[in-house]
């Protein structure tokens, strides 16, 4: 069959919060700001803090480095554009930027869901291999199991957006969200394609997710299994202090999408304005929040904070 593309729009208009009156256009775009702060800030200490303590350098936290760093990037891609619409009414995005804030939004969620499968891994071989978990991670191995994680997650998406990019647009370019992504984009497309190109995205949606979630469910309940076979309760507490933390973090990510996915097949549907709210809840809520898991309920840590605090008052005092 022969294509033909007859795209018409050279630009994407980013609508935010439908209906929302431009007297509280100030106050949004001051907090999506706060919000925007405490991601790069929260998540940059934990950066610092994992590279110049070098007792954590250690596997586990080298995933926590690239989740955190993940967490900057997506702020750092989503938030200025939505801040700019609401603070000058800028509302224009290029037909070109569009496309690649959504082709880093959805690479960035990809390689995310990747690492929080790691993190699983990395605690299951720990707990039931544990004389096997030093020869199979190491930092080298962590540290090519998450570049391969981001570079061939980068390759993967690239095949989805430029197939996106294949439909024509001819006179829609409203763009009901606060940011590009494949649904809102694709559902301005016309011409025979578009479910075509929206199932292969679904499906591509659903290996993303469900793969590494089905695998982290699959780890979660080994270690509780192997938790609840241990007969010291030490080492039981110890065990499920080390484990909390992942867990926790793995339920910010997963839940909300689970909840919306199953909902929407389940015939419940949400307002436009509750939908767009909620996505970015689960978009943004995990990144501002895991900076405060990371450094106040992971036990090395919270450790190398507190005895960076204790030199630092034995120096002032000594001086």
């Amino acid at each position: 069959m022969k294509y033909t593309n007859v795209t018409n729009i050279k630009y994407f208009v980013i609508t935010g919060f439908p209906g929302l009156s431009p007297e509280y256009y100030e106050a949004v775009s001051f907090l999506l700001l706060l919000v925007f702060l405490a991601i790069v800030i929260g998540n940059g200490f934990v950066l610092v803090v994992i590279i110049c303590e070098r007792s954590l350098h250690k596997p586990t936290y080298l995933i926590f480095f690239h989740l955190a760093m993940s967490d900057i990037v997506f702020g750092t891609v989503t938030l200025p554009e939505i801040i700019a619409r609401y603070w000058w009414n800028d509302m224009i995005s290029s037909f070109t930027a569009c496309f690649a804030q959504m082709y880093f939004v959805h690479s960035l969620g990809a390689i995310h869901s990747l690492l929080l499968m790691m993190m699983a891994l990395d605690r299951f071989v720990a707990i039931w291999f544990p004389f096997r978990y030093p020869l199979l991670f190491t930092n080298r191995t962590i540290s090519i199991a998450c570049s391969l994680c981001w570079v061939l997650t980068f390759i993967r998406m690239m095949g989805i957006v430029l197939h996106a990019s294949t439909l024509p647009y001819c006179n829609l370019n409203t763009i009901m969200h606060c940011y590009c992504d494949h649904i809102s984009i694709t559902r301005l497309g016309c011409g025979e394609n578009v479910a075509y190109v929206k199932n292969v995205a679904l499906a591509n949606a659903m290996v993303t997710l469900l793969v590494p979630l089905t695998f982290i469910i699959f780890s979660y309940l080994s270690v509780i299994i192997a938790v609840l076979r241990m007969s010291v309760t030490e080492r039981r507490h110890k065990v499920l202090s080390t484990c909390a933390p992942q867990l926790f973090i793995t339920c910010l990510y997963y839940v909300p999408r689970c909840f919306v996915y199953l909902a929407n097949n389940l015939g419940l549907h949400f307002s436009l304005v509750a939908h767009i709210i909620i996505a970015m809840m689960y978009s943004l809520i995990p990144t501002v929040v895991n900076p405060i898991i990371y450094c106040f309920k992971t036990k090395d840590i919270k450790k190398a904070l507190m005895q960076r605090l204790k030199n630092r008052k034995i120096n002032t005092g000594i001086k």
